[in-house]
């Protein structure tokens, strides 16, 4: 523990802990009331009702206080939410120099994410851009690492079958196997992608790491590469648009999956549910950690595709003869 709290204090203060946390739980909210866009009301071409028994791919509507509607997925995203919450009220309530117990575990935490990413991306642009992607890596592993206890997805309203009885309803749901959750997140980072970009490399800047043709070049195949690179400009403008969906049908489509296989099993042979899905729950438990992990490295690189760091601009500077 001596080495591990040595290690945290390496990787960032706790002025830095306290700087950052708030942060990342007020961007957590944020995805929560992205969510209040239509929770009740999803996407009709992408979700319609199952034909036979399974995992509803429509969040069930479990209450309608003044008319608002609250599903089930909401539910558990609220209970993230407030648990992290209160994890880093606690880990942050007395601060010590030699940290132990919850504030080591969020000094470690934060410290390694921090470092992780400093060595992707560069210094200038995790200081800018730390805050949303330790809010989405810590968010999605707590959301999917929730939505596997017992009890999600077997606690709620149903009927008696001649083979035992089935939730129709159930009160907890996954909450990143609500495409309403995943698009939002992808939502707001787009928007703050758009925002860093253009003030990392401003209006112009930006359009010349779509449109400008790259490398030198004279006379006719000039031209050809201003034409070239002008065409890659527009399809590069095609997959910017598309990012959004990509990474919320990503994240949405293994969640929902294994929840699904989950449950698969639990049905499977009658008098062994308890018994079969055991395996696979450890194997969701690594799917839950590689896919938080997987939204945050593409959002970073797709930052770093359009935000170059220092080194990276060095490098460019040198092959245009720039010292």
């Amino acid at each position: 523990m001596r080495a591990l709290s040595f290690k945290a204090r390496r990787c960032i203060d706790p002025v830095a802990v306290l700087t950052v946390i708030p942060r990342i739980l007020a961007l957590a909210l944020l995805l929560l009331a992205a969510l209040f866009i239509g929770p009740g009301a999803s996407l009709p071409a992408a979700i319609a009702e199952p034909a036979e028994h399974g995992l509803p791919q429509k969040a069930v509507e479990i209450a309608r206080p003044f008319g608002f509607p609250i599903t089930n997925s909401m539910v558990v995203s609220w209970v993230v939410a407030v648990g992290l919450i209160i994890f880093a009220r606690v880990a942050t309530r007395d601060m010590k120099g030699v940290p132990a117990g919850a504030q080591n575990l969020l000094e470690w935490l934060v410290g390694g994410l921090y470092d992780f990413l400093e060595r992707i991306i560069g210094p200038h642009l995790v200081k800018r851009t730390f805050w949303f992607l330790a809010t989405v890596f810590i968010f999605i592993l707590s959301a999917n690492w929730l939505g596997l206890v017992p009890g999600a997805g077997t606690i709620g309203w149903g009927h008696q079958t001649p083979t035992g009885f089935v939730v129709d309803q159930p009160l907890f749901r996954g909450a990143n196997a609500d495409l309403n959750l995943t698009l939002a997140m992808a939502l707001v980072f787009f928007a703050c992608w758009i925002i860093w970009a253009l003030q990392e490399v401003g209006p112009g800047g930006f359009l010349k790491e779509l449109f400008a043709p790259k490398g030198a070049s004279t006379g006719f195949l000039k031209v050809l590469m201003i034409v070239v690179f002008f065409a890659a400009g527009c399809l590069e403008i095609v997959s910017i648009l598309f990012r959004p969906i990509s990474l919320s049908f990503r994240l949405y489509g293994n969640i929902f999956a294994g929840e699904n296989m989950l449950e698969t099993m639990s049905r499977l042979v009658p008098g062994l549910g308890w018994l079969l899905p055991i395996p696979f729950y450890f194997m969701e438990l690594l799917v839950g950690l590689v896919q938080a992990l997987v939204f945050m490295l593409l959002c970073a690189v797709f930052t770093l595709l359009v935000c170059p760091h220092e080194e990276i601009a060095g490098v460019r500077g040198k092959e245009r003869g720039i010292t």
